[in-house]
């Protein structure tokens, strides 16, 4: 009995601390929003390990923006010296390989949450009411990332760099009117050379500094609709504090991306890049097969899937543009997948169908990829364009069979 007392004597001095702590930091502005946002925040008692895939994607984003500081100060913006100067943090810099790898891994790292949050988000209905905002400004910090990853691919000027920046920006000359100036001006001139290189490494500096201030926006409106849960109910039903109750979540899926970056990095550092881009730009030579990074790869898929260059280039941005509309488009009532069994079938054929995409993008440009690649980008669109609102409406009319 006398140790049970103890430790309810230790609990209670315990917590009578936290409030008086509270109390002070809230008479502070700076410490108030603190504690708002990462002490008192009410959470969800349901919630799961599922819900850590946005804070390891700003942990990435952390990584990569003080790992390409450093690497910043090395790198050569010039086509005749851009190559060698990776090659010279690789070999001359004191931790230099640590630097680029955990930046060139870290892009891969950082998209992998980022998918994965993502698609966490489309099972458990993050995009309905009241977080059409929110997770639109989701899909707004998705397109950045893009655009920067695209760039910092161009960056080491080897083979893939080169000639992924050509195939790519290149694109534009599809649009009607405007198409070739806006090439010209992606150049800098008239072909990928040093003005290219140097925009693209100016604005792949600049670009995550936006992804911090979108990031923050997105948070500003996470915790002004609150947080989802697994269950898709009302959330203030049952709710504790994010501190002490919840944050050893996140903790946990830190230390456990952590290990896997770390994996990567130390034992496999150049397993998720392609071996060409360890060979010196040359204008003079295309390569057999060229492949963009993995995570572009199903978005390049449903480019090369339409015949017509301009139908490719639209199906390639809607194919991202069209979450944007999910807070629209939506029929249904029931937020989690949880309990929409037809729902739920639909959602792992399109996860199937993403990693057939995957697939499909780095493959050649022939028959029977093309016509496996035609078949995914048709279930792709009419995933989205057809079964969440017809799915949505078939649930309303057998729920109200029911009733």
């Amino acid at each position: 009995m006398g140790s049970r007392k103890y430790l309810i004597y230790i609990f209670k001095v315990k917590f009578t601390y936290f409030d008086i702590m509270r109390t002070r930091w809230n008479k502070n502005p700076v410490l108030a929003i603190v504690n708002n946002h990462l002490i008192d925040y009410p959470t969800a008692i349901n919630t799961s390990y599922l819900y850590g895939f946005g804070s390891m994607a700003g942990l990435m984003l952390v990584v990569q923006i003080l790992t390409g500081i450093f690497l910043a100060m090395h790198y050569t913006g010039h086509v005749d010296l851009a190559f060698a100067s990776v090659e010279h943090i690789m070999r001359d810099v004191n931790n230099g390989w640590l630097i680029r790898y955990l930046h060139a891994n870290g892009a891969s790292m950082f998209f992998i949450v980022t998918y994965s949050h993502i698609f966490r988000g489309l099972y458990y209905g993050s995009y309905m009411n009241p977080r059409g905002p929110l997770w639109c400004s989701g899909v707004v910090i998705f397109l950045v990332m893009m655009g920067t990853g695209f760039m910092g691919y161009v960056l080491p000027w080897g083979q893939m760099s080169f000639w992924g920046a050509t195939v790519i920006t290149n694109l534009a000359s599809a649009i009607p009117v405007v198409g070739e100036p806006i090439v010209q001006w992606l150049w800098g001139g008239f072909s990928v050379d040093n003005a290219t290189l140097n925009r693209f490494f100016s604005l792949h500096y600049l670009l995550p500094f936006l992804i911090t201030g979108l990031v923050l926006v997105h948070l500003s409106l996470l915790h002004t609709t609150g947080s989802n849960n697994p269950l898709g109910i009302n959330k203030n039903i049952d709710t504790v504090s994010f501190y002490p109750y919840f944050y050893v979540k996140d903790l946990f899926a830190f230390l456990a991306l952590v290990a896997f970056f770390s994996f990567f990095v130390f034992f496999y550092p150049n397993t998720l890049g392609h071996a060409d881009n360890y060979i010196p730009a040359n204008p003079l030579s295309t390569p057999a097969h060229i492949v963009p990074e993995w995570y572009f790869l199903p978005y390049y898929a449903i480019l090369r899937s339409i015949p017509d260059k301009l139908g490719g280039v639209v199906a390639m941005v809607g194919a991202i543009l069209i979450l944007m509309l999910l807070p629209i488009i939506n029929t249904s009532e029931i937020r989690s997948s949880k309990f929409r069994p037809i729902y739920s079938v639909a959602y792992w054929f399109l996860v199937s169908d993403f990693l057939i995409l995957g697939w499909i993008g780095q493959k050649p440009v022939e028959t029977p990829y093309i016509e496996v690649g035609q078949v995914a980008t048709v279930f792709y669109f009419l995933f989205f364009l057809v079964l969440i609102p017809v799915i949505g409406i078939v649930e309303k009319s057998l729920i109200r069979a029911k009733v």
